[in-house]
C-alpha cells in the first residue's frame, strides 16, 4: 500500500530500535506517562458523574422537587393538587405534612423530621419503595400509627420491626397539672436504606391522617403538596409560577435549590476545576514528547542530513518527526482510554472490596451525602479528555520537528 515518504520514514522511526536505548526509554516513559494522565482523568471524572447521577436520583428521589404550601392546614388538597397538574411540567403531585422532634427508645434518642404520607400517592413522587429493605409502605395505614425510619436510625435507636418508639414533638399539651410535652407512641413497620446518611438517619414516614390527629387538625387536612417535575431543573421557576397562580397571598413554593441547591452545585463546580487540574497532568505528560523527540532529533542528525542531500525538503523532514511524536500520543491515548474505561467502570466494586478487606469505609454516611463511591462513564467526558490528549500531543511535536527541519547537512555530517 502507498505511504507518503514521511509517514513511512516516521513510523519506522517509532518502532525502530535505535542506537541510543536512553532514548528509547524515554519514548515509552512518554507514552505510558500521557497514558496514565487520561487514565486518571476519566476515572475521576467519571466518579464526578457518580456524583452527580446519584445526587438527582437517590437524594432528590427522595427530597421534593418542590412543594406548594400554605399558612392554614390545607383541607380539599385533591382538588388543589388537580389545578397543579394542569401544568404540563409537573409529573405527579402527592400530599404531605411534617413535624420535626425526637424519637426515643429505651433511653436513646435521634432527632427525626417525621413526613406524613399517603402511600398510594407517595410512589407517585418518590422512589422510596426501591429501598425499603424490611417492611412496606402500605402498613402505614390510618389509626395504626406506624412508622418507617432509616436503617440508621434504626441502629442508633436500637429498634426492629414491631418494636414501639415513642415521638416527642416540639409543643407542650397546658393542663391544670401544668405542661407537658407532646408525645405519641409509634410502632415500626418498615425499615429502609437509601445510602445517604441526611435521610437514612433523620427521616421517618407515617400517614397522614395521624399526624394531622398529633398536629389536632381534622383527618382529611394537609400542611401540602409534594409536586416532581419531567426535569428537576424546572422546579425554581415553575413552582412559583404554579403558586403565583394557585393564590400569591395564600400558597407560597419552595423547591429542592433552597434544601440541597449548595450542594448539587459543588459537585459541578468540583468536576469542572478537577477536570482542569488533572488536564495539566495530561499536558505534562503530552510535553515529555518534546523532549524525547528532541533528543531523537539529536541522534538521528546524520540521518536528516542524508535525507536531506537526497532531496527531502524541510517541510518533509518536519512532517517525520511530527509522525512520530503523533504516534506515540495516539497510542498513549488509545491506552490510556481503554484502561481508563475499563478502571471507571470497576472503581465502585474495587473500592468496596477494599473496604471490606481493610476493615475501614472510606465514604462514611456521617460525612459524605452517600456511603459508597459511585462512577458513571459517560462518552462526552471520554471523548474530550482522549481529543484533549491528542491535540496537546499534536502541539507537543512542533517545536522539535521545526528543529529537526532546521538541520544543516554540512555541519550534522562535518564529524560523520
Amino acid at each position: 500500500m502507498f505511504r507518503p515518504l514521511f509517514v513511512f520514514i516516521g513510523t519506522r522511526y517509532t518502532r525502530a530500535k535505535r542506537r541510543n536505548h536512553f532514548v528509547s526509554f524515554i519514548s515509552l516513559t512518554s507514552m505510558i506517562g500521557l497514558a496514565l494522565g487520561v487514565v486518571v482523568m476519566i476515572v475521576v471524572l467519571s466518579v464526578m458523574n457518580g456524583f452527580d447521577h446519584e445526587m438527582r436520583t437517590r437524594v432528590l428521589g427522595m427530597v421534593p422537587h418542590a412543594t406548594i404550601e400554605s399558612g392554614e392546614p390545607i383541607s380539599d388538597w385533591q382538588s388543589l393538587a388537580a389545578k397543579v397538574k394542569q401544568n404540563p411540567k409537573v409529573l405527579a403531585v402527592a400530599p404531605f405534612t411534617q413535624m420535626q422532634g425526637l424519637l426515643t427508645n429505651d433511653g436513646k434518642v435521634q432527632k427525626i423530621l417525621l413526613n406524613a404520607i399517603d402511600p398510594a400517592q407517595e410512589r407517585k413522587v418518590s422512589i422510596i419503595d426501591n429501598f425499603m429493605q424490611q417492611g412496606k409502605l402500605d402498613d402505614l395505614s390510618p389509626g395504626s400509627f406506624g412508622i418507617v425510619i432509616g436503617d440508621k436510625a434504626a441502629a442508633k435507636l436500637g429498634a426492629s420491626i414491631g418494636d414501639k418508639l415513642t415521638f416527642v414533638a416540639p409543643e407542650v399539651t397546658v393542663t391544670p397539672a401544668g405542661m407537658f410535652p407532646r408525645m405519641k407512641r409509634f410502632t415500626v413497620v418498615g425499615i429502609f436504606h437509601v445510602g445517604a446518611g441526611e435521610i437514612d438517619g433523620y427521616l421517618g414516614l407515617t400517614n397522614l391522617t395521624d399526624l394531622a390527629r398529633l398536629h389536632r387538625w381534622k383527618p382529611d387536612q394537609v400542611q401540602g403538596l409534594r409536586l416532581k417535575f419531567n426535569d428537576l431543573f424546572d422546579a425554581p421557576r415553575t413552582s412559583w409560577e404554579i403558586a403565583q397562580h394557585l393564590g400569591e397571598n395564600q400558597y407560597y413554593a419552595r423547591d429542592w435549590t433552597r434544601t440541597h441547591g449548595n450542594l448539587y452545585q459543588a459537585i459541578r463546580m468540583e468536576k469542572a476545576m478537577i477536570g482542569l487540574l488533572l488536564l495539566l497532568i495530561v499536558a505534562v505528560a503530552a510535553f515529555n514528547i518534546i523532549s524525547t523527540l528532541v533528543m531523537v532529533v539529536n541522534d538521528k542528525k546524520g540521518d536528516i542530513a542524508i535525507l536531506r542531500t537526497l532531496g527531502a525538503t524541510p517541510g518533509q523532514i518536519m512532517a517525520i518527526f511530527m509522525v512520530q511524536g503523533t504516534v506515540i500520543g495516539v497510542v498513549g491515548t488509545l491506552i490510556g482510554t481503554v484502561v481508563g474505561i475499563l478502571a471507571a467502570l470497576n472503581v465502585s466494586a474495587a473500592i468496596a472490596g477494599l473496604e471490606v478487606l481493610i476493615g475501614h469505609k472510606f465514604l462514611s454516611s456521617d460525612v459524605y451525602f452517600i456511603d459508597y463511591l459511585p462512577s458513571q462513564v459517560q462518552s462526552q467526558d471520554v471523548l474530550m479528555v482522549g481529543a484533549a490528549a491528542l491535540v496537546l500531543s499534536f502541539l507537543a511535536t512542533l517545536y522539535p520537528a521545526w528543529r529537526a527541519a532546521r538541520t544543516q547537512p554540512a555541519q550534522a555530517l562535518r564529524y560523520e
